[in-house]
Formats: structure tokens, C-alpha cells, sequence
């Protein structure tokens, strides 16, 4: 089978530059000058990048990357070449996904000339739903349709399945905006205004989920991604070790779930259940304890369930991720110390230690203890009965409400 050309992955063509492999199918001068800057890429000067073959300059952009400089991205993002600035904005979401800050786009200033107004319809912003406690939340992406309108795709991905729901709706722009509005408005449920580009990225790697773990499409996602130009893209997100601030911040990790936007979230059914269980256990127990000492015991076996859950990298890694998300969505929102310590949480959850134990995952669990006690304070099985009919008369007049109105767990409305 022949080997692939270097020249269809920048990665490849990076190595190249530096091993000194002959790239024939380039120009020599422009291969020499690329071999020049490669050995540190971050610091090239942008002019000298743009001015290359556009295989050669993307390859030197992926070095900035691997390095986690976000210098040369920056500069190349406002590049005249429409591909290589869209490279360069991909770049900037990859490194600040890595926590790498980056630098927001330069404002001109009121005495700076306007720069003519660019023709063709103007960009329509994204749409992306904080993440809840099962991993799942909510994307939208908005295409410009022949006509004026606009095609607005809400994609329903979890970060252990990808993409399982999909929603596709005409809009007029004006419509659009109303959306994206309501959608946006302060609350428990607000979603947040991301760059178009970052919304592919996103989507890519979503549908790169569904093929690792064969998860199947939902009925039209073929369609939707060809019409958006995306194609899977499988590369897990790897995040960076724990810096020295984060063992103080770790221990304000608990008060995360005072954030609204944390509030629902709760360890997995099948944890809840054993938990109850352990409950029952505890409560038919013939010790004689004052209620104060049974609340202790409840608490305590709260926290060894806690940490025996936590003690699996896996769901230390997934739970590092989600709320490695959720710190980008909260510093979207404003919310920058609950930010900080989201980070420093995840940043230790993913690279340890294990000790002290995590306070964030105690709360979860402390959160799970309340739900089951709560579930159990019917004063009468005749009570409970009651409560349980009003729920169920509840869900089935919400299945009476036209579709348009039933909400994805972020808030956006799906089918």
C-alpha cells in the first residue's frame, strides 16, 4: 500500500522539516526557509510563515501547538488566507481547550479607519449548553441557506457516546437571533455564544466519539455534517498537570455544587442505587445510636462509597474533563474564581494525588445522601402513592406540549 504523502497531515510534514526528509513535491527555497523556523516554530515571524506554501505554513502552525505557544496562532488568525486563519482559529480552540491562555481578538480603536465591510452574509454565532452531570449538553450551529435564512442544527452529544440526538430547523435570521437570545439570558440554564469555528471542532470530535465507541448516527447527522463541511476527528483532550495553587483552590472544590449550573449533578443510577441500599442497611442496623450518631455513620459510609468511586482513573479522568469543561463555562459566564477552582480540581482529579481526598466528589455524593433521605420523609405509603400519581399526571401533560417546547438538558429546545 503507498505510504502517504507528508504533504495531507502537518504533523507528518512538521517531522519532515525537522529529520531533513526530501520533499520534492515543494519548492526547494520554501522548504529551506520552513526547515529554518522549525526547530521553534513559536517563534517564527508570522509574515515569513504566511509568506510559504500553505502545506509548509500549516505544518509550522501544528509545532506551535505541540508547544503550547499560542503566539503564532494569534497572529495567523487574522491572516488574508482564508485557510490559513481558519487553521489558526482551530489552533487557538485546541490550545486553550489545554488551558494555554490565549489572547482575545484585538478591538481597532475609534481613531483606527473602519476596514471595509466584507461581502457575503455576516457570521452567525454558536451556541453551546454547560455540561451536566452525565456528560451530556447541547451545540448549535447556524448555516447561511440560499435565500437569506438560516439552517440551525442543535446536536445532543455526551462525552461518552457523541452525538445521540439531532434537531434541524429553517429560521429566518431574525428568528435566529431571537434563539440565540433567549438562549443566552442569565439564568441556571444559559447557554453561551462560542465562534463558529469552535463549534465545528467541537461537532468533529463529538461524531469522532460516536465511531471509537460505535455508537450509532441519529437519522440525518450524514447530512448535516456534509452540509457543514465536518469530518470525525478522534484526539482526546489531554490536560495539563496540576500547578502549585491547586492543592488551596482543590479545597473550595466542594462549594462548586453551590453553582447553579452544578446543582443537578449526581453520581451515575447504579451508584444511587447501591447507596440506598447501603441506607437500608444501615438503618434496620440493631445498634442504638441517638440520631445524631446514625447521621454520622450515614455520612461516613457516604464518603468511603465516594472514594471507592473516585479510585478508578477512568472515573477520575471523565470527571477531571467534565469539569475541565465546566471551568470554561463558567469563565464564559463571569464566574471566575468558581472557574479557577473548577480547573484546579480537574487538574488534579486527571494527575492525582488521591490524597487528601477530593472534596468535590464528596459533596456529589454528600448531595446523593439528601436525595435518598428526601425520597424517604413520605409520611405515609398512601402520601407517597399520591406524590408519585401527581408526578406521572405531571410528565404525561408535558408530553401534551407541542414538541417545540421540550428543553435539552443545557436548556436549548430539542425534539
Amino acid at each position: 500500500m503507498p505510504s502517504k504523502s507528508p504533504q495531507s497531515d502537518p504533523r507528518t510534514l512538521l517531522d519532515a522539516l525537522r529529520t531533513g526528509t526530501p520533499l520534492s513535491d515543494l519548492p526547494s527555497d520554501a522548504v529551506q526557509r520552513a526547515r529554518s523556523l522549525a526547530a521553534e516554530p513559536s517563534s517564527a515571524p508570522p509574515a515569513d510563515v504566511e509568506s510559504l506554501p500553505e502545506p509548509l505554513a500549516l505544518a509550522l502552525l501544528e509545532g506551535s501547538v505541540l508547544a503550547g505557544r499560542p503566539t503564532l496562532a494569534e497572529a495567523l488568525a487574522g491572516s488574508r488566507n482564508k485557510a490559513l486563519a481558519k487553521a489558526a482559529k482551530k489552533a487557538l480552540y485546541r490550545l486553550r481547550s489545554r488551558g494555554v491562555e490565549v489572547a482575545e481578538p484585538a478591538r481597532p480603536s475609534a481613531s483606527e479607519p473602519s476596514r471595509p465591510i466584507p461581502t457575503g452574509p455576516e457570521p452567525l454565532p454558536a451556541l453551546l449548553t454547560s455540561i451536566d452531570g452525565t456528560g451530556e449538553r447541547v451545540v448549535e450551529i447556524a448555516r447561511p441557506l440560499r435565500g437569506g435564512g438560516v439552517e440551525a442544527a442543535q446536536f445532543l452529544y455526551s462525552d461518552e457516546l457523541g452525538v445521540t440526538r439531532i434537531q434541524v430547523t429553517e429560521l429566518s435570521r431574525g428568528e435566529y437571533r431571537r434563539v440565540v437570545k433567549e438562549a443566552t439570558r442569565p439564568g441556571p440554564d444559559a447557554a453561551v455564544e462560542i465562534p463558529h469555528v469552535e463549534a465545528l471542532e467541537r461537532l468533529a470530535a463529538a461524531v469522532g466519539l460516536n465511531l471509537r465507541t460505535r455508537t450509532a448516527f441519529p437519522q440525518g447527522l450524514d447530512t448535516v455534517l456534509r452540509h457543514l463541511g465536518v469530518q470525525p476527528r478522534d484526539v482526546p483532550v489531554e490536560l495539563p498537570p496540576p500547578e502549585p495553587e491547586d492543592e488551596r483552590l482543590a479545597h473550595e472544590a466542594h462549594k462548586l455544587h453551590e453553582e447553579p449550573e452544578l446543582r443537578g449533578w449526581l453520581p451515575p443510577m447504579a451508584e444511587l442505587e447501591r447507596l440506598a441500599f447501603k441506607i437500608d442497611e444501615l438503618e434496620s442496623s440493631p445498634l442504638a445510636l441517638t440520631p445524631a450518631q446514625r447521621n454520622e455513620e450515614l455520612i461516613q459510609a457516604t464518603h468511603v462509597q465516594a472514594h471507592a468511586f473516585f479510585a478508578s482513573q477512568e472515573t477520575r479522568r471523565l470527571y477531571a474533563h467534565r469539569l475541565w469543561e465546566m471551568a470554561l463555562h463558567l469563565e464564559r459566564l463571569g464566574k471566575e474564581q468558581p472557574s479557577r477552582v473548577a480547573r484546579a480540581e480537574a487538574r488534579r482529579l486527571a494527575h492525582g494525588p488521591t490524597e487528601p481526598p477530593s472534596r468535590f466528589a464528596e459533596r456529589l455524593y454528600e448531595k446523593a445522601l439528601l436525595v435518598t433521605m428526601a425520597e424517604r420523609t413520605a409520611p405515609s405509603p398512601r402520601q407517597r402513592g399520591e406524590a408519585q400519581a401527581t408526578s406521572r399526571a405531571a410528565q404525561q401533560e408535558q408530553t401534551r406540549e407541542p414538541e417545540t417546547e421540550r428543553r435539552s438538558p443545557g436548556g436549548i429546545i430539542l425534539p
